[in-house]
């Protein structure tokens, strides 16, 4: 895994946005922030990430659905750091597509190990897709 990967933090709480970003950054990870759905598409649409991690309560759109969206068009690290932590929201935060769910108030030491996880699964994947060979054409 690469410690110079491409993360956004996707949090409506400027406070904690702020204070996780600053964590990763200085753990030499390239951290961009977003305060809502819209503008993390923005980010997304100049810059493709590695992983976002995302509140699911934001104004406008919320992260599952945005989770959703993400999960349907790439392959993205997705974390959801989110204040809602029973065990439905959980559930419902992993079915849509999160790679893991965390729930708040977090040790960033801890979101850090978690994030590096996903980043490690991630490219294990890249990894094995691009070794296998492609497929026979079909024979008529």
């Amino acid at each position: 895994m690469a410690d110079s990967a491409a993360v956004i933090v996707c949090d409506d709480e400027p406070d904690l946005r702020e204070a996780v970003a600053e964590y990763l950054a200085r753990r030499g990870l390239d951290v961009r922030r977003a305060e809502d759905a819209a503008a993390l598409r923005r980010l997304l649409a100049e810059r493709p990430a590695d992983l976002v991690v995302l509140d699911i309560a934001m104004p406008g759109e919320d992260g599952l659905s945005v989770a959703r969206a993400l999960r349907a068009e790439s392959d993205i690290g997705i974390v959801m750091l989110t204040a809602a932590g029973d065990v439905v929201d959980r559930v419902v935060g992993l079915e849509v597509g999160a790679d893991d769910y965390i729930a708040k108030p977090v040790d960033l030491r801890e979101l850090l190990a978690r994030l590096r996880a996903v980043l490690r699964r991630r490219e294990a994947t890249q990894q094995a897709l691009a070794t296998m060979p492609a497929p026979a054409p079909a024979v008529p």
